[in-house]
């Protein structure tokens, strides 16, 4: 299985899982706020400080983005691009993501794709420089419980959320916020997670970064960084199924379902499981 070399240690705890509670929610999201406060807002509305977020069709203007980048060259194990800017409306087709904290302060980490002048294209969305140009309604889950919050990670020598318990869970349904670290197969982490918490069956919301990717039945990603959105994640007790849309390197955007076993992750892989049954 690929595998690629971070600048620091490996920490031994290659998931961290915090149990939870879901709510599902249709949020308002205005035009005019940045995404980063309209999606923080909208939860805060429904007494939500963190949560998961899902929008499209919508338009941005502007829109602001980035892709993944190799090696910079000061010991990270990859980057990112140059910023992709476009102050013209873009058509948004969907965008994913996940609200927390940062210093103390909101934060939003989101993968999307979007229509620009220069095509469809898919990338990291810098959320403090882009602006819903219309009001949209989104779907999503507001989480009590737990929270993303930014810390520094030595392993990879990046800022990365990771799940921290709060205040007691409210309403909704049982949950897990969690969080997956470099090298980790992907869908046997997530069944691990499961497994440690007894849990046969889940939904699972997410974003992240792979090493590349095989797919069950289409050409594989060479890129060896990646960002990953899930469109649709089901575990059964037949194990993990996850249907993605993943942007490398040069840009080309690959959807389908991952191959089985042969997908670890790049730099970090964030989750909402949602509990069934």
């Amino acid at each position: 299985m690929r595998r690629l070399v971070h600048p620091g240690p490996a920490i031994p705890e290659r998931t961290r899982s915090v149990p939870c509670r879901a709510k599902p929610l249709t949020l308002r999201l205005p035009a005019g706020p940045s995404v980063l406060a309209a999606a923080h807002e909208a939860l805060r509305a429904e007494g939500c400080e963190g949560g998961y977020v899902r929008i499209g069709p919508a338009r941005m203007a502007p829109l602001r983005y980035v892709i993944p980048a190799g090696a910079p060259g000061d010991g990270h194990a990859a980057w990112y691009s140059e910023t992709f800017a476009f102050d013209a409306p873009c058509e948004v087709e969907e965008a994913v993501m996940f609200v927390g904290r940062r210093d103390g302060e909101p934060f939003v980490h989101c993968h999307g794709i979007w229509r620009t002048p220069e095509g469809r294209r898919m990338g990291h969305l810098l959320p403090a420089e882009s602006v819903l140009h219309e009001a949209v309604d989104a779907r999503g889950w507001g989480v009590s419980g737990a929270m993303l919050e930014v810390h520094d990670d030595p392993e990879t020598r990046f800022r990365l959320f990771s799940p921290q318990p709060t205040e007691e869970a409210t309403d909704g349904r049982p949950a897990l916020l969690a969080t997956v670290r470099p090298n980790e197969e992907i869908g046997s982490a997530i069944e691990g997670i499961l497994r440690h918490h007894g849990i046969a069956r889940a939904e699972i919301c997410g974003i992240g970064s792979l090493v590349g990717a095989e797919f069950e039945d289409r050409p594989p990603v060479e890129s060896y960084a990646t960002e990953v959105l899930v469109r649709n994640g089901r575990v059964t007790p037949e194990g993990c199924a996850l249907d993605v849309a993943i942007v490398g390197m040069d840009g080309k955007i690959s959807e389908g379902r991952l191959a089985r076993r042969r997908n670890p992750v790049c730099v970090t892989f964030e989750l909402l499981i949602l509990g069934q049954g």
